[in-house]
């Protein structure tokens, strides 16, 4: 599946081939990147960005939790897609990296708006969360520009591997709030 973004930005479901520009772009920005993100430091193949995405590609169709490769002018960027999935009570939590080089053009920002639209209209979903590390200015900036509300901290949400627990700001948006 294609999401058309922009004419810039596209998002492509993500394939057993992606597996190299994901770790490429992990390897070479691990400090960046690892400082929110908990899977880098665990992150240290191919063979297990690839494990990633085949975990994500046995998940029957009807019921995968939609992971998506960022494209920009046809190149990897990063990663967004859907997490915790829960089809009962319709609600849905977006998930997103970018790589370092491609921040703040909105890559981001026009990529959730996608996200949206596509778990509203075509998944019937009724909520939409997005958790962001307490502290990451440039992550919080996206659900805070697109109308999400602050609900809270959620303390002590995401572990580390190296035990420490990261707070996480929690932000929603409900189907009946869209413009």
């Amino acid at each position: 599946m294609i999401l058309t973004v922009t004419d810039q930005i596209i998002l492509r479901e993500i394939e057993l081939e992606d597996s190299v520009d994901i770790f490429q772009t992990i390897n070479t920005q691990r400090e960046y990147l690892g400082r929110w993100l908990p899977f880098v430091e665990l992150t240290k193949s191919v063979d297990f960005s690839r494990s990633f995405i085949q975990s994500v590609l046995d998940v029957p169709y009807e019921n995968r939790d939609h992971t998506f490769v960022v494209l920009y002018d046809g190149k990897f960027a990063g990663v967004a897609g859907f997490k915790d999935t829960d089809r009962t009570n319709k609600k849905t939590e977006i998930g997103y990296w970018l790589s370092e080089p491609y921040q703040h053009k909105g890559i981001m920002t026009d990529s959730v708006i996608a996200l949206m639209k596509f778990a509203f209209d075509e998944l019937d979903m009724n909520r939409i969360q997005i958790h962001c590390g307490v502290g990451n200015v440039s992550s919080r900036s996206i659900p805070i520009r697109l109308g999400f509300r602050f609900e809270g901290i959620e303390r002590a949400g995401e572990l580390f591997p190296d035990g420490r627990f990261l707070d996480l700001e929690v932000y929603s948006r409900l189907k009946n709030e869209q413009k």
